[in-house]
């Protein structure tokens, strides 16, 4: 089995009930070709997926590790996916560096989400200071250890790369920077999974319409993970379709 082809939106603390009429306007760039994902602010995962928009999933920003208890503000990946939510992003570079969550954190969430039967976005990324050290791949292959249970398959799991220093920056890697990461990425899953070569590699940081075929054409690269393209339909519209024709 080939790796899916995943064009993923990720929202983080933006839009309201009327922001739902952006699923309208993209149904018309869904065509089957590819997997979309949209993941709300969590008081909009269960209108959204009620709304169900063939051809669109919608999934999570983040889930606890426990399945229930006192844990003011968190919420479950059982509620998770009781709203609705097909899927979850974990550790995000932006909870990891303004909530404080470790590699066995995010591992210890991928856990808690694979029990509720939602797929994991599971993200991994080095800081600017990291690459200007020459440290990227070491911190790439150090949190990829730390971050994905042993539980994690191709049909649970999917690794999105966010270089920290390019998200929302407008700031991308080269192409060459990309490919490296992700050949370390794909190396490190399929010596450690048996379907590790099957699992989907997304590239997230300032993905936009103008750039989003030339990432695509990237070897192992199968998706993106979109940040503020994704909040609009005619944003997020061209690079599902780049992403389709690639």
């Amino acid at each position: 089995m080939a790796p899916r082809k995943i064009a993923a939106g990720n929202w983080k603390m933006n839009g309201d009930l009327a922001a739902l009429a952006q699923l309208d306007a993209l149904a018309g760039a869904v065509d089957g070709r590819c997997q979309v994902v949209i993941c709300p602010p969590a008081l909009l995962i269960h209108p959204m997926s009620s709304k169900s928009v063939p051809g669109i999933e919608v999934g999570g920003q983040d889930c606890h590790a426990k399945a229930s208890g006192a844990n003011t503000g968190d919420l479950a990946a059982a509620q998770l996916r009781d709203a609705g939510a097909t899927h979850v992003i974990l550790g995000h570079s932006e909870r990891r560096a303004d909530h404080g969550e470790t590699d066995a954190d995010v591992s210890a969430k991928a856990v808690a989400a694979h029990q509720a039967g939602l797929v994991t976005i599971i993200c991994v990324g080095e800081t600017e200071g990291q690459r200007d050290g020459g440290d990227t791949l070491q911190v790439i292959s150090q949190q990829l250890a730390g971050s994905v249970p042993d539980c994690a398959t191709a049909e649970n799991t999917v690794i999105a790369y966010e270089p920290v220093w390019a998200i929302g920056t407008g700031r991308t890697p080269t192409d060459d920077q990309i490919a490296e990461v992700h050949a370390r990425i794909r190396a490190d899953l399929s010596k450690r999974f048996a379907d590790g070569a099957d699992m989907a590699l997304l590239y997230g940081g300032s993905v936009k319409a103008a750039n989003a075929a030339q990432i695509f054409a990237i070897a192992d690269v199968n998706g993106a993970l979109v940040g503020g393209a994704s909040l609009k339909a005619e944003d997020f519209a061209p690079i599902i379709a780049a992403l389709a024709a690639a």
